[in-house]
């Protein structure tokens, strides 16, 4: 009788709605298998996901079934003067910007503080686009922007902090990263880049974050 209500007593306890404290701790098992090369980034986007859905116990459980509670190797660490990125990631506690910027014989742009939603895209034809994440923070840890670029350009600003794969197509164009890629740890939000560039360009430029010129009272860069 005693396994009996014992089994019951574990079930039960499946079924016990999960809090957004117990999701932060999946999230961070997964950060640091991610972080150690044990997922990959479309594992961790999928797990992700999954732990956003979870409602119970239950179902947070075989997101992380496979995985050490503590990596076996040091994560990759950030440099002194680099921002926190634990900030950066939002989830749903607050309203995301719009997922387009189109400019057709024109300009889009998205900068300023903004909440990037996890999937953006962005279309320039015969016009130009800039998508500023300098001072955004983001829906999701995985970010897929994806620019289109026809006879026109397409601008990605990058901070520090934040992990970038660039894996669009170039055709009779440019699908190009400049700037040197900062060290980023296993939190860091991912921002993967893809699309096309035909007979235009789109190019990811890491750039160091904003910062207000209180003397000046105007934007500058560190």
């Amino acid at each position: 009788m005693g396994k009996e209500e014992g089994s019951d007593s574990r079930a039960a306890d499946r079924d016990l709605r999960a809090s957004d404290t117990d999701r932060e701790r999946v999230i961070e098992v997964l950060r640091d298998a991610a972080g150690h090369g044990r997922i990959s980034v479309d594992e961790l986007e999928e797990r992700l996901e999954a732990v956003y859905a979870a409602r119970t116990y239950g179902e947070l459980v075989p997101i992380t079934r496979d995985l050490p509670l503590e990596g076996g190797a040091a994560p990759a660490t950030l440099p002194a003067n680099a921002p926190s990125t634990a900030a950066l990631v939002v989830g749903s506690s607050q309203p995301v910007g719009r997922s387009t910027a189109i400019a057709i014989m024109s300009g889009a742009n998205r900068n300023g503080s903004w909440v990037v939603p996890r999937r953006f895209k962005a279309f320039a034809f015969w016009g130009g686009s800039i998508i500023d994440l300098r001072e955004a923070r983001f829906e999701s840890q995985v970010t897929v922007i994806r620019a289109t670029a026809l006879m026109g350009g397409v601008q990605v600003l990058v901070p520090e902090g934040v992990r970038v794969e660039v894996t669009g197509l170039g055709i009779m164009g440019g699908f190009n990263e400049s700037g040197t890629k900062p060290a980023t740890g296993a939190s860091a939000p991912v921002v993967r880049v893809t699309g096309l560039a035909f007979w235009g360009g789109v190019l990811v430029r890491h750039m160091k974050r904003k910062s207000k010129n209180k003397d000046r009272g105007e934007d500058a860069e560190d």
